[in-house]
């Protein structure tokens, strides 16, 4: 090691130096000798006890867990796989039938969090006893990371925080703080039930967990305004590897910085969120316009990729693309007159009229796009679901260079073919461009747009899942060229296996990082280094760990 050869060396030389000096003298460099030995002994046992705990992992014993959960939790908090209520508790939150299957691995333990503290247990429980912990607080992991493995072999535990869902509005501060286990529809009626005039930017699905959108970053119709919603994050509580509760202050920025869009499940169990919200104003203005293939959609789509990221920062024009059809969807924060003219003087080839245009209050504009309407009640936005509904796969893109006409004119024949889905283009430019992409560990916010290639079915036939992950595969393929290279960007909250995956049950710490990259690098580009180093610092035995967590860099 390093520090042997120093030592030695040092030593040699002190010993050489002392055979010229006088008796007295030689006394004095025999006592450094000694005291230097000693010092560097010291040095050498803390180093290599601190290798040795950076890559320990307590040899698995599940009696011992379920025991230690049993002692520190009171009835109520802990689902074995043996109790009654397991599977009703397991699929409350599961989103995505195709996880939801006599094969599919299952937590060994679910941990029904309602206090901070229930966390710590179960995460001290499972350090000492060798099973990991995985959080869930909305279930809409596009993989089913939060509450499934890919490998049976080895067990882990999910610690489900849909009961931590608080909400404490402080409209004179402009500020919220949210617990992780709250949807975003919960925390937009919260908003709009303190102040008509403060928002969050943050995603359009109302059942989406607040604390997996903002572990990924968060972006919604507001971001070319804002920015992502991460970037409004002030605070946070999580618990760590060590079981202790940290503030920002005590994580440190770097653990801080690692949380607001690394992903979830690397860096500990963020419990709750401190929020910075944003003005809106008393109305805003929408529009939903459909232009089908015959009817320019491909002209329209080749100039929407140059007008929708140069559009003023009040304005978010996106586009869904489905059988023959392209869906311009828009959000303008102020009143029809100005959006009409904007869309008028920047992209007249749309043709947006004033009958196009309704104005509301922004709680409502919430509700207009995560339900395609207007006039529904603000409760709808209380609803979770209880059950998932049906079958999905999505990937994604990110795209720097306008795709040809061509391009978009030959994907229509993909829209005939059994097991189609959808396309959801998200413009980015605005606020979005003006931050760095190491300001948080989303990378892409120089991008002209996102990409969603999402496919979904409520057949449970092999023949029906083949044909729609077919599509989605296909597409992605497809559209290879024309999007980001080197490497080929994805977003970390559209979680995609195909990139890759951990090996859940390979203790190898020393060898994770490389095997990552894969995965990591799409997701993250060169911030994917700096995440594995601060993994490194906060959970060097990579206890909080599945197939597509952030592992130590060594």
């Amino acid at each position: 090691m390093v520090y042997d050869i120093w030592y030695s060396s040092s030593f040699l030389k002190v010993a050489a130096i002392s055979c010229l000096l006088t008796p007295q003298t030689k006394l004095v460099s025999y006592l450094i000798m000694a005291t230097a030995s000693f010092l560097f002994a010291l040095l050498a046992v803390s180093i290599a006890i601190c290798t040795a705990a950076a890559g320990a992992t307590a040899p698995t014993n599940t009696t011992g867990f379920v025991s230690c959960l049993a002692d520190h939790l009171t009835p109520g908090i802990v689902y074995t796989q043996a109790s009654d209520s397991y599977p009703s508790v397991l699929e409350f939150s599961i989103k995505n039938l195709r996880f939801v299957t006599p094969a599919t691995p299952t937590p060994l333990v679910i941990v029904k969090a309602t206090h901070a503290s229930h966390v710590q247990a179960a995460v001290r429980c499972g350090v000492a006893h060798g099973v990991r912990v995985r959080p869930r607080s909305g279930g809409h992991d596009y993989e089913g990371l939060s509450y499934r493995s890919i490998d049976a072999a080895c067990p882990f535990a999910v610690v489900d925080l849909a009961a931590l869902r608080a909400i404490r509005v402080d409209v004179r501060s402009k500020s919220a703080w949210v617990d992780s286990g709250a949807t975003l529809g919960e925390l937009y009626y919260g908003i709009a039930n303190k102040s008509a005039r403060l928002g969050f930017p943050a995603g359009v699905g109302p059942t989406v967990g607040v604390g997996g959108h903002l572990s990924g970053g968060g972006f919604g119709l507001m971001m070319r305004k804002h920015g992502l919603a991460a970037d409004h994050v002030v605070d946070a509580v999580l618990v760590d590897a060590e079981g202790r509760l940290l503030d920002r202050a005590r994580m440190g920025e770097d653990h801080f910085w690692a949380i607001r869009g690394g992903g979830g499940g690397s860096f500990g169990v963020v419990v709750s969120w401190k929020l910075r919200l944003v003005r809106v104003p008393a109305t805003v203005a929408v529009f939903t316009v459909h232009r089908p293939r015959n009817r320019s959609a491909s002209d329209l789509l080749t100039k929407w990729q140059l007008v929708a990221p140069a559009l003023p920062r009040d304005v978010i024009l996106r586009v869904v693309v489905q059988n023959q059809d392209a869906q311009f969807e828009s959000l303008y924060l102020g009143r029809c007159a100005g959006h009409v003219a904007t869309m008028g003087r920047m992209f007249p080839e749309l043709g947006v009229t004033r009958k196009d245009c309704i104005e509301m209050s922004w709680i409502e504009s919430v509700l207009y796009f995560a339900f395609y309407g207007t006039g529904k009640p603000a409760a709808l936005l209380l609803d979770r679901g209880s059950k998932p509904d049906r079958y999905f796969k999505a990937k994604s893109d990110f795209v720097h260079e306008p795709i040809p006409w061509r391009v978009w004119e030959s994907t229509w024949s993909w829209f005939l073919k059994d097991g189609a889905g959808l396309l959801i283009l998200d413009p980015y430019g605005g606020k979005m461009g003006r931050v760095s992409p190491s300001a948080t560990p989303f990378p892409h916010r120089r991008a002209l747009y996102n990409v969603q290639y999402y496919g979904f079915w409520w057949d449970n036939g092999t023949e029906a899942s083949e044909q729609h992950m077919g599509w989605i595969r296909g597409l992605h393929q497809e559209m290879g060229p024309y999007v980001s290279k080197n490497p080929r960007g994805a977003y970390v909250n559209y979680k995609d296996l195909d990139l890759g995956a951990n090996d859940y049950c390979d203790n190898d710490v020393a060898n994770s990082y490389e095997k990552a990259r894969v995965w990591g690098e799409p997701y993250f580009k060169a911030n994917f280094e700096r995440l594995a180093l601060v993994k490194s610092m906060v959970d060097p035995s990579d206890f909080f760990r599945n197939e597509q967590s952030i592992p130590p860099l060594r």
